[in-house]
């Protein structure tokens, strides 16, 4: 038996090499690396060497494709470890700019026509 799971997600994610920093909130200030796996409209996934919480909110600077910088917030929703060093998230944007969610939108038309 073959099981097909259902796309839950609201917006087309997208791949883009690249890497962020994030703040932890809760007051620590440990800038960790990260790798951008897809991101979207709504949610971002990435990998990194750092073990970070569920359901933990970081604030972002996502650098993307023209060398912008992104400010979001961002929430941990998944967390898969894929080895002893490296781990793989999922996050939804919980407070980013009009403008920063636009450019988001621009790079999917974009890689959609290239």
């Amino acid at each position: 038996m073959t099981m097909i799971m259902e796309e839950r997600r609201k917006h087309r994610r997208m791949e883009l090499s690249s890497s962020i920093l994030i703040k932890n909130l809760n007051g620590k200030e440990e800038n960790v690396q990260i790798e951008v796996v897809n991101i979207s409209k709504t949610g971002i996934g990435f990998t990194c060497e750092s073990e970070l919480n569920s359901d933990t909110i970081y604030e972002t600077f996502l650098t993307i494709w023209m060398k912008e910088t992104i400010h979001a917030f961002i929430q941990i929703v998944r967390m898969e470890r894929l080895d002893e060093k490296q781990y793989r998230y999922g996050a939804v944007f919980i407070g980013m700019s009009e403008m920063d969610s636009f450019r988001i939108e621009v790079f999917d038309t974009m890689s959609t026509f290239g």
